[in-house]
């Protein structure tokens, strides 16, 4: 088959041409929405770092889930606000190419740190006796590595293959940002070997990680059941109440928008469902943390008294 050879330089993402009417307004918002991101986990990392009280693994991963936040929501919102701005935008391919690998690299990373959270209050929970030796130290620094190690390595796959594909036109994504399936539609090659190789990493990175998470927390829930009182099933329940409603929201967004069919009326629907998972998600993760956790409530009204202590004395 004959193609024709011109290749895409630049590519126009088109944003939400349905929400040109209410710019104004939805600019602004996604603005404030990213700025408090950013803040509210840089908060949940400075605080933990900050009071010894959280130097525990289950805080030690949620830093981990909250850099991965910032990093998630930095790679998505800037270049989203400029398409909302000018109502649509250039980007160059290598731009977009890069958008889309690193969009996948922290989309990955949290699948399985919020994996890993999971497993730890399952330990916690469920074997409360050996806890300790088994969720240490030397533990929550392998399995950091071990996961990035494995983001990078799939990260790297899908990057040569979708590298030997050509592109050749059209040269119009209607999104926000670069995923997946938008830039298999530029391209003129045969795109089955990418889709099969995107379908088996999603078992590693998708869906055993879910299985993990669903099969811990039923235990959980098993073990909880058997507390005889019940201020203790509350109590128990309290320390992955957080994590639950977190994973809840992410794999809720994340599978929805996967399952829905691919047609052309569904596109906007799709886009809202991203923008959940890509901005608000980054944004909640913090604010249920914060809210519901004790102590990080207590560690932060410790923080802001030593601070107010330094500048009135």
């Amino acid at each position: 088959m004959q193609y024709n050879t011109t290749k895409v330089f630049e590519i126009i993402l088109l944003g939400f041409p349905n929400f040109q009417n209410i710019k104004n307004i939805f600019f602004p918002l996604m603005l404030l929405i990213y700025c408090v991101t950013i803040c509210g986990n840089l908060l949940i990392i400075l605080v933990v770092s900050y009071s010894r009280s959280l130097h525990s693994p289950m805080y030690f991963f949620l830093t981990q889930l909250s850099f991965t936040d910032i990093l998630l929501s930095t790679t998505i919102v800037p270049n989203m606000l400029h398409v909302v701005l000018y109502e649509g935008s250039y980007v160059s391919f290598i731009g977009c190419f890069i958008q889309f690998h690193c969009f996948l690299a922290t989309e990955s990373l949290e699948c399985l740190i919020l994996t890993v959270m999971s497993y730890d209050r399952y330990q916690a929970i469920c074997n409360p006796l050996q806890y300790t030796s088994i969720i240490n130290f030397t533990f929550c620094v392998k399995t950091t590595v071990f996961t990035w190690l494995i983001v990078l390595f799939i990260t790297l796959m899908m990057y040569i293959t979708i590298s030997n594909l050509l592109f050749c036109g059209p040269n119009i994504i209607d999104h926000f940002f670069c995923d997946f399936e938008p830039i298999l539609e530029l391209s003129c090659s045969e795109t089955f070997i990418v889709k099969m190789e995107s379908k088996l990493i999603a078992v590693p990175l998708v869906i055993c990680p879910f299985m993990v998470i669903v099969i811990s927390y039923l235990y959980i829930i098993i073990t909880i059941l058997k507390i005889p009182s019940v201020s203790g099933r509350q109590k128990t329940f309290s320390t992955c109440s957080s994590h639950l409603a977190v994973v809840s929201l992410y794999y809720g967004s994340l599978i929805s928008i996967y399952l829905l069919p691919d047609m052309k009326n569904m596109k906007n629907a799709k886009k809202i469902l991203s923008l959940f998972y890509n901005v608000v998600t980054p944004l909640l993760n913090p604010m249920i943390y914060s809210l519901r956790n004790k102590d990080i409530k207590q560690a932060l009204e410790k923080i802001v008294q030593r601070i107010h202590k330094r500048l009135y004395t």
